[in-house]
């Protein structure tokens, strides 16, 4: 796949299309906007047309158009690789900017299923950047493509939605920025969040020259132990015989947020560091919820909820949800009398990759028969989608930086296991101070899965990462907002590299960041 390093890539000599630029306007003030960065070749200029990228040769590689997009004026090229002779057909998506290159090159990730999408680019490219996306060898959200014609399991699309679709996006897109502008990216960053936060651990996992940094937000790493871990909520529920309804499980976060709020000194209604809040639901039974009281076996099921997946001999598996999350996205119910609604994610997991089985009830799944599956996961797909090897050892050297974020009330993926996955990077790379020379970990408290909620919303990543890898300045801080109906920011609050976190120091308003300090953990949050 990859092209010959010693010999630039060059458009053919094809007779030119005049290249249009009337429609650039748009773009230009979308940079303005969002702060484009600041060219790295400046002056830099397409060497060739858009639609003379139509002609260029790569191995497995067709070029199945190259066109100046008419909404927005920036050269638009789809291509699709294979994987001879599989037959598999991964498509690939490339944005380039006419004008105003800044001389990077950026991969878009995905989510859920989903490998990416072309709308991705359009940021990206407005920014300025040269941009990719890949559906990663499958369409839509959906699962089903683990399995063949003939039900059995698709190997090759599975590797190519686990790994080599981004791989290959991002040797496709490198390829043809070198052709368009005749000169290389200098500098290649990977973007995602979930799916995507996955994919760029993958990236510096399995290929650490692809990206010289990577911004990798609420990652769904410990993809063969987390996924089939958020099916659990539902597997309680089916086994007490007791579906809790919204009301009941919105009570209990609500209580736990209000007896551990104040654990950081400021009362904000955010837990700031879910682990060391202890509440346990049994003080809410007898409590009255709407028309309803809640019970003792609602308590139940809400604990184990909150304490993740076990065992027959009441061991650990994975990590549950941690209190303050909206515990409805996992344990959804619906109908009178209520019957479960499980995420449709875990739910395929079980369906196509495990059980090879598309009708499978998931209402006939036990404890016992859950764990069977769970430890089937972890030995089936660890080394094909786990992406948990904690080994960054040739990303660092050649100089890759790595910032990766989660908000602690993610609720479908639990902050813990990215927090384990960073204290083995730590172990493996030699150490907490050693790490943090190429990758640090942020922790949002109080905002969700989207980063939403009533903590802030990290802000400035993409300037961190940029000034960590091309000036060499370390984020000792980022800066989440909060902002109101109108979009107006309301408060901001810092947010430092793990294991520090923000400490009121007693005086000033709570909402400027000001106001915090950096402190080691309290204890919650593992060291």
């Amino acid at each position: 796949m990859k092209p010959n390093l010693f010999r630039p890539l060059r458009c053919p000599r094809i007779q030119r299309v005049p290249l249009v630029t009337a429609l650039l306007g748009g773009v230009v003030l979308l940079q303005a906007a969002d702060g484009p960065q600041k060219p790295l070749y400046p002056g830099a200029k397409p060497v060739c047309s858009c639609e003379d990228l139509a002609r260029i040769s790569l191995p497995n590689t067709t070029i199945n158009s190259a066109t100046i997009d008419p909404s927005n004026g920036w050269c638009r090229v789809t291509a699709t690789v294979t994987h001879p002779p599989s037959g598999d057909r991964v498509r690939v998506f490339i944005g380039l900017p006419v004008t105003n290159w800044n001389g990077r090159f950026r991969g878009n990730g995905g989510g859920g299923y989903s490998g990416g999408s072309a709308g991705s680019l359009r940021g990206p490219v407005a920014q300025g950047y040269a941009a990719g996306a890949t559906d990663t060898g499958h369409e839509g959200g959906s699962g089903s493509f683990a399995l063949d014609a003939n039900g059995r399991l698709n190997w090759q699309a599975i590797r190519d939605n686990a790994y080599l679709g981004i791989h290959d996006m991002t040797v496709v897109g490198k390829a043809l920025t070198e052709a368009f502008y005749g000169k290389t990216p200098r500098y290649s960053y990977f973007v995602g969040g979930s799916t995507g936060g996955r994919q760029g651990l993958m990236e510096a996992q399995r290929y650490p020259d692809d990206y010289d940094g990577i911004v990798s937000g609420c990652p769904a790493i410990n993809w063969h132990r987390f996924i089939p871990a958020i099916l659990w909520p539902q597997v309680v529920m089916v086994n007490a015989k007791n579906f809790v309804p919204k009301s009941k499980l919105d009570a209990a976060t609500a209580a736990a947020i209000k007896a551990c709020d104040e654990l950081d000194g400021v009362t904000d209604g955010v837990i700031d560091d879910p682990p060391r809040c202890a509440y346990d639901p049994k003080a809410l039974v007898g409590t009255k919820i709407g028309d309803d009281t809640f019970t003792e076996a609602d308590a139940d099921v809400v604990r184990k909820i909150w304490e993740g997946p076990r065992g027959q001999d009441g061991g650990f598996l994975w990590h549950g949800l941690a209190r303050g999350t909206d515990l409805f996205a996992l344990a959804a119910t619906r109908g009178s009398p209520l019957t479960g609604r499980p995420f449709s994610i875990p739910l395929e997991w079980f369906q196509y990759f495990l059980l090879q089985d598309p009708k499978f009830d998931w209402t006939t799944l036990t404890p016992a028969g859950f764990e069977r599956l769970w430890i089937q996961s972890v030995e089936q797909y660890g080394a094909v989608i786990g992406t948990d090897d904690p080994d960054l050892t040739r990303f660092r050297d050649r100089s890759g930086k790595v910032i990766i974020y989660h908000g602690l009330a993610d609720q479908l993926i639990p902050a813990e296991g990215t927090i384990d996955y960073y204290k083995r990077v730590q172990q493996k790379m030699g150490g907490a101070k050693k790490t943090s020379q190429f990758a640090r970990l942020f922790l949002a408290p109080g905002v969700d899965h989207g980063f939403r909620g009533p903590g802030g919303t990290p802000t400035g990543l993409m300037e961190a990462i940029i000034r960590w890898v091309e000036a060499g300045q370390a984020p000792d801080k980022l800066l989440a907002e909060r902002r109101d109906s109108s979009g107006k920011v309301s408060g901001r609050r810092p947010l430092f590299p793990y294991p520090q976190v923000a400490k009121y120091k007693g005086t000033g308003s709570t909402d400027e960041a000001e106001s915090f300090v950096s402190r080691p953990a309290g204890g919650g949050l593992k060291r």
